[in-house]
């Protein structure tokens, strides 16, 4: 029986991908671009402790076009909505993105906001490198999540690959992770729901090899 309740909200930030838009000429370009989801790529560990390490993989067929167009996606900075530099609202807006083989692209107009300005002063710089975007997934759903592991010097290393995605929300400049300690004990209680599960499962897999080995034997006499 699968023991993972519900859907969960998850936020996943991917290293070295947004940069300004290099014009060519003497005017400064405030286009703003980068790769806010990036397909088949280890993000940065979302849980780890001695024992244990979580990441998480975006598996290409995870996000579709038809998903985006359906969801209302912000751009802010640093993981606060308040900060908003663009949105895409079912698919039209100041924020524009494209699906291509190794991930999801976005590019917009940094606005003539404080926050605009900040934005493009800090990738310029070098502060800002990276964006996470945040999405809805059901972990309870073996089609949507898929978990490995393998254990290296007595330490468990687990991938979680998303292969489908209920919903995106958001798309944030930032320089790190913002990992919460909520968001640390949903991560750790997501992995052990799963084991959980599979402990069942493997239950259930030698309650029908007993069955079908007495079946089989009974049909010997």
């Amino acid at each position: 029986m699968n023991r993972i309740q519900g859907i969960k909200r998850r936020e996943t930030f991917f290293p070295g991908n947004v940069r300004v838009r290099e014009t060519g000429g003497e005017e400064s370009s405030r286009i703003i671009e980068g790769v806010a989801i990036v397909f088949n790529s280890q993000s940065e560990p979302l849980y780890e402790d001695d024992e244990l390490e979580i990441r998480e993989v975006i598996a290409p067929e995870a996000v579709t076009r038809e998903l985006l167009d359906a969801s209302t996606i912000l751009m802010t900075l640093y993981h606060d909505n308040r900060r908003l530099l663009a949105r895409s609202l079912r698919g039209s807006g100041s924020l524009t993105y494209e699906i291509r083989d190794d991930g999801v692209h976005f590019s917009f107009e940094a606005p003539d906001t404080e926050d605009g300005r900040v934005a493009l002063e800090a990738i310029r710089r070098g502060d800002i490198t990276g964006c996470s975007f945040a999405f809805t997934v059901n972990y309870g759903d073996r089609s949507e999540v898929e978990r490995q592991s393998e254990t290296r010097d007595g330490k468990e290393y687990v991938v979680y690959t998303v292969k489908r995605m209920r919903s995106v929300h958001d798309f944030t400049l930032t320089p790190l992770p913002a990992y919460p300690q909520t968001e640390a004990q949903t991560t750790r209680a997501i992995e052990e729901e799963f084991r959980a599960g599979q402990l069942e499962q493997e239950k259930a897999r030698r309650r029908q090899r007993t069955i079908e080995e007495l079946f089989s034997k009974s049909r010997e006499f």
